[in-house]
């Protein structure tokens, strides 16, 4: 079986990597910001910014980038101001982008000076959703746990309202996938792209059936797993024992032992979620709290465009 998509392999763009380091980040404060920043590191180190559409609704002007189309430059205004600007115009059929975070208890676990996987995945949806916005389209915002705990609906106008419930975003209880998403399914009326951020604490193939039922009217489905290195490595020495943050459960074990055997069992959990979104057309990724966010960027461009080929 193939081993898990790592996003170090996908492009990268030639911006300062070091401004899209999650830890760097989270020292920021304030989700906006951090998706501001994200965003345009990002765009900067694009060779040509992606498209906004090309109806006749004038939107806005913005700085001119290599690789921007020379008919879109406003020469009128290079005239008066002595700087390039390219004009961005509303797109006839803008698309609905609707990020479900995952909020449960598990979500809540960090080491090493590395953010917790809840705030690196608060990161990641504001991220995607001023990305979003930024290509005109609707954004909103669904958290879950083994319920639905806060409901975001698709607008134009709620990006402030997505990145506000981000922020206030806490740990919640237990985590479950089936109950929460099949609610969450019934919210989506209009097709557009749904993406669920998780560290998917279920059986494979329990999991992607569990986003499966997103797929409503067509939706097209990302789904970006996070987890800390930690989580992957079981980089422990000592004798101790590990507790499971949704059960509060308690296992001793003896790390030197039991790390071979942990490893390959979570490999071949990795590689089992992959293939189960192969088979279902989810395009899956896989992070850990270290990863760069422009890896998760590229992907939402890749299922944007997935979407755009299928209107």
């Amino acid at each position: 079986m193939a081993a898990p998509v790592r996003p170090a392999q996908a492009a990268r763009p030639s911006g300062d990597a070091s401004l899209l380091d999650p830890a760097v980040l989270a020292r920021i404060g304030g989700i906006d910001l951090i998706a501001r920043a994200v965003v345009d590191g990002f765009l900067g180190g694009l060779h040509r910014a992606p498209a906004l559409g090309a109806s006749n609704d004038f939107a806005e002007h913005r700085a001119y980038l290599p690789g921007d189309d020379p008919r879109r430059v406003d020469w009128r205004l290079y005239a008066r101001t002595d700087r390039l600007h390219v004009k961005e115009f509303e797109a006839d059929t803008n698309a609905s982008v609707s990020v479900l975070l995952d909020v449960s208890r598990s979500m809540d676990f960090g080491r090493a000076g590395r953010p917790t996987k809840l705030h690196y995945a608060k990161m990641l949806a504001a991220s995607l959703l001023w990305l979003a916005r930024r290509q005109r389209d609707r954004v909103g915002l669904l958290t879950f746990d083994s319920a639905v705990r806060e409901w975001v609906p698709p607008s134009g106008k709620h990006l402030p309202m997505a990145l506000h419930a981000l922020e206030q975003a806490r740990p919640g209880g237990a985590g479950e996938l089936t109950a929460p998403l099949r609610a969450s399914a019934e919210l989506f009326r209009r097709r557009g792209l749904v993406v669920v951020i998780s560290d998917l604490y279920a059986e494979p193939a329990e999991a992607l059936e569990a986003v499966a039922q997103l797929r409503g009217r067509g939706n097209e489905l990302l789904l970006l797993q996070v987890l800390d290195p930690a989580e992957r490595d079981l980089p422990l020495d000592d004798s101790t024992g590990l507790r499971d943050l949704e059960t509060d459960d308690a296992l001793p074990i003896v790390p030197k032992v039991a790390r071979q055997q942990y490893r390959a069992l979570l490999d071949a959990h990795l590689a089992a979620l992959e293939a189960e979104a192969r088979t279902r057309g989810v395009l899956y990724g896989l992070f850990d709290t270290g990863t760069p966010l422009d890896a998760a960027l590229f992907r939402y461009l890749a299922a944007r465009q997935r979407l755009e080929h299928r209107r």
